[in-house]
């Protein structure tokens, strides 16, 4: 399974993007997927994740700005980013909950994350 992530890069403060990750390889069913970030330093914040069936939860430090949503077909997931700010700049990185059979566990995979870099 791999996790490819896609759509950071450099925007002013204020502006938008949009990012991207989907999920290939041996999949039998997906359920939770999120996004996380890391800015430079050890620690990783937990930024949003969507549930099957769409119910979503945000970190406080980006509701109202960011939206997560899914692609069920195509297992994927978006991050849309509005009002940027300088102190999201960061990491982002993908992850999916996942199980390759219909008997296997659920595992947590993680993408290889994309730079989104907010200019003041």
């Amino acid at each position: 399974v791999q996790l490819q992530a896609s759509g950071g890069g450099l925007v002013q403060a204020g502006g938008s993007l949009r990012l991207s990750c989907a999920a290939s390889g041996s999949i039998f069913g997906i359920k939770t997927m999120g996004w996380y970030r890391q800015a430079p330093g050890p620690q990783r914040e937990w930024v949003a994740h969507i549930h099957t069936g769409g119910n979503a939860n945000y970190a406080s430090s980006v509701a109202g700005r960011f939206t997560i949503s899914r692609d069920d077909a195509n297992n994927t997931v978006y991050l849309h980013m509005n009002n940027l700010k300088p102190e999201d700049a960061a990491v982002y990185v993908c992850t999916a909950d996942i199980r390759t059979t219909p008997t296997s566990n659920w595992s947590r995979h993680w993408g290889q994350g994309t730079q989104v870099t907010v200019s003041s």
